[in-house]
C-alpha cells in the first residue's frame, strides 16, 4: 500500500483548531494556542467551545467544523483541541473522498485515532502527536520540535534505547495509535494493516486485563498477524489489579507467539514525553531502534 503525505506546513501557514471529540481546559486550550500561534497563523471555530454532556459539542456541529476545515482550500493543517471520546460519532459525515484527493496535515493522538485510521485506510499519512490542550502543558523543547519537524518535513530523530521484548529486524509503513480505538475500529471494520506494517501502540487507564483483551481481539480477527513488527509506546495509569498482572506481563505474552520484533517503551503516548511522527510513513526497527525512512 502506498501512502501519500500532504504538502508540508512552514512557519506562517494557515492551521484549524477544530474539537471532533470531548471537551477540553480552557486555559490548556488558549496555552496550547499560544504556543501554536507563534509559529502558524491560525483559523478557529467559536462552535469548538460547546458542550453537550462529555462531548465538546452536538454531533452535527463537530462535524461541520472539522468539515469545513478539511475542504477549506487555505487552511494547511488541522489540529486537534483534545481526545476523550467522540469522533467515531462523527466518522460518515465527513469528507473522506475529497479530503484524500487534496489532503492536508492531521494532528492529534488518543481518540483522534479513529480519524487516522480513515485517512490512512485511504493511504494518506497523518500525525501522531500532541492535541492543542497538551501543547499548552509542561511537554518539552524536544517534543516541540518533534512536531514541527514532523509538520514541515523536517528530518525525525530515531527512537533509541527502547526496551526489546522480541528481537529482530523490520521495515514498513507505520500505522495505529490508541489501542482502544485501534480494537474499536477494528471491530467496526474501519481498520486497515497495509502487509508488512509496523504498528504502533499505546493506552491510558486500562486494566492489564483489558489491555488483553483488546490485543487478543486484534489477534484473533488477523489485523496483527499482518504487521512485520509492534512498538509499544507508554501505558500510563495501567496498575495491575487485585491478580498482581502487570501490563508489561500482558505486552509480552499477547505478542510473542506472533514471531516478529516487538519492542517496548517507546516515546509517545499519553505520559511524558509524546514525540510527534507521521503515520503511513516507512521506518526500521533494528533491535531497540527505530529509524525513520
Amino acid at each position: 500500500m502506498a501512502f501519500r503525505s500532504p504538502p508540508p506546513l512552514r512557519a506562517g501557514s494557515l492551521v484549524a483548531v477544530v474539537a471532533p471529540a470531548s471537551g477540553f481546559d480552557r486555559e490548556e486550550l488558549f496555552c496550547g494556542l499560544a504556543w501554536l500561534q507563534a509559529r502558524y497563523r491560525l483559523r478557529i471555530d467559536q462552535r469548538i467551545l460547546a458542550r453537550a454532556g462529555y462531548l465538546a459539542g452536538a454531533d452535527e456541529a463537530r462535524a461541520a467544523v472539522l468539515a469545513g476545515a478539511m475542504l477549506d482550500d487555505e487552511v494547511e493543517g488541522i489540529v486537534c483541541a483534545r481526545g476523550g471520546y467522540g469522533a467515531m460519532r462523527i466518522l460518515e459525515a465527513l469528507p473522506w473522498d475529497r479530503f484524500a484527493e487534496q489532503p492536508k496535515a492531521l494532528v492529534g493522538f488518543s481518540d483522534v485515532t479513529a480519524l487516522h485510521a480513515v485517512a490512512n485506510a485511504r493511504g494518506i499519512t497523518t500525525v501522531h502527536g500532541p492535541n492543542v490542550t497538551g501543547l499548552g502543558r509542561s511537554i518539552t523543547a524536544a517534543e516541540r520540535a518533534s512536531l514541527i519537524a514532523t509538520l514541515e518535513g523536517g528530518a525525525l530523530s530515531p527512537w533509541t534505547d527502547l526496551e526489546v521484548l522480541v528481537p529482530g529486524e523490520a521495515s514498513g509503513p507505520v500505522i495505529g495509535g490508541n489501542l482502544a480505538l485501534v480494537e474499536a475500529m477494528a471491530a467496526a471494520g474501519r481498520l486497515v494493516v497495509p502487509s508488512g506494517s509496523i504498528v504502533v501502540l499505546e493506552d491510558v487507564t486500562e486494566r492489564p486485563y483489558r489491555i488483553d483483551r483488546m490485543l487478543t481481539a486484534l489477534l484473533v480477527s488477523g489485523h496483527l498477524a499482518r504487521a512485520s513488527a509492534i512498538v509499544f509506546g507508554q501505558f500510563t495509569q495501567c496498575a495491575p489489579g487485585p491478580d498482581g498482572v502487570t501490563v508489561d506481563e500482558v505486552l509480552l505474552d499477547r505478542t510473542r507467539s506472533l514471531g516478529i520484533p516487538v519492542v517496548a517503551r517507546a516515546p509517545f503516548g499519553h505520559g511524558a514525553p509524546n514525540h510527534a511522527f507521521p503515520l503511513g510513513r516507512n521506518a526500521t526497527l533494528r533491535g531497540g531502534t527505530l529509524s525513520w525512512a
